[in-house]
């Protein structure tokens, strides 16, 4: 008995190098939401010989033969089983929610630090020193605060969640830029649609395109209102509504469990024909999370655009490209002076989720005098 249990046991832990060797890939990036490690380099150099051992540790920790089913069955066992998430980065909510964990989006909900004085001074003297300077160029600048779900959401946030505070930092930044006149706050009118439909992805961080759309609206009231040429946003008779059966998002593929969780994707299908097109980088998409991502009008005499971003813009990109014959997006929260003097806008708009005002510190002195 002992003699089989120790071949049994060999023969267990040599299934995963065999499937390798065999030309299976235990990897499912996609499955994780999450970039694994690359094949170890090896060359002629002493360098790479040196790397090695820890690059193929990296590697085969990744991409061992049956990984992916492995790590789905941990995720399946401790999600329906135990019923606890299984990753701390999410947060195993009510009603089939989900919710980000890392990032301080706990503290975001919670307000458990709020910005000091000195904090709030140095975001208004940032945007204020960007605005005063867009302005003398005659480009308007507009500054919004994208929301976390769990701002819109918050009554299916864990139990075990509570506020600390009743002011939170994007309160404490809107209201310290109030009187320049460039801060959009996308809350209310967010509100205002999710108390009619869903806005968010239930398995996702972000937004849907209903709440994209809600956000869009309101930024687009302000730009049109405030700059010549740039056309009224579209309206919702524009679009139909559907609903579709989707793979879940990226807290799913934090868990190991997209391609196990489903989402109902609440989409809008433009009924008139979107004439922006991706020109860098060549054949991507408008909702690709790409560094550096313009969208062009051909022919248009439209105003023009620069956009600094992150991942909340993405679904914003098609409804926004619209109005511009051409816009630069970004995926950065520092202003670059640089950009905007090649670009020639006619309007400069950062956006910033309200998680990221815990670690992103703006820095007035990028913005010349």
């Amino acid at each position: 008995m002992r003699a089989l249990l120790v071949s049994l046991f060999l023969v267990v832990i040599a299934l995963p190098g065999a499937a390798n060797l065999a030309g299976r890939d235990g990897a499912d990036p996609h499955g994780e939401n999450r970039e694994l490690a690359p094949p170890p380099h090896l060359d002629a150099t002493l360098a790479s010989w040196e790397k090695y051992p820890t690059g193929f540790t990296a590697w085969f920790d990744d991409h061992f033969g049956f990984r992916s089913t492995l790590v789905r069955w941990s995720g399946e066992i401790r999600l329906f089983v135990l019923g606890v998430s299984p990753s701390r980065a999410v947060a195993k909510g009510l009603d089939g929610w989900f919710f980000y964990a890392d990032d301080n989006a706990i503290e975001d909900d919670a307000n458990a630090a709020p910005m000091t004085d000195a904090d709030v001074a140095n975001w208004r003297l940032a945007v204020r020193r960007a605005q005063t300077w867009l302005a003398a160029r005659r480009i308007r600048y507009f500054f919004t605060v994208a929301p976390d779900k769990h701002v819109l959401y918050g009554e299916y946030l864990p139990r075990t969640i509570a506020k600390l505070g009743d002011v939170s930092r994007t309160d404490q930044l809107l209201n310290g830029i109030g009187d320049l006149g460039c801060g959009i706050d996308l809350r209310p009118s967010l509100s205002a649609d999710t108390a009619r439909e869903r806005t968010y992805q239930r398995t996702d961080t972000h937004w849907n395109d209903r709440g994209a759309f809600s956000a869009y609206q309101q930024m687009l009231r302000a730009v049109h209102a405030r700059v010549p040429g740039v056309p009224e946003a579209w309206s919702r008779d524009d679009f139909e509504p559907v609903a579709r059966d989707a793979e879940a998002g990226d807290l799913a593929g934090m868990m190991g469990l997209r391609r196990v969780l489903r989402e109902e994707d609440l989409a809008l299908v433009p009924k008139r024909p979107r004439r922006a097109i991706v020109t860098q980088p060549a054949g991507a998409a408008p909702t690709a999370e790409e560094g550096y991502l313009v969208t062009v009008i051909p022919g248009s005499p439209l105003p023009r655009a620069v956009v600094f971003r992150d991942s909340f813009m993405s679904r914003l990109v098609p409804f926004v490209s619209e109005h511009f014959s051409r816009v630069v997006y970004l995926w950065q929260n520092d202003f670059d002076p640089a950009i905007v003097e090649r670009e020639h806008p006619d309007v400069v708009i950062p956006e910033i989720v309200g998680r990221h005002l815990y670690g992103f510190i703006p820095s007035p002195e990028l913005v010349p005098e």
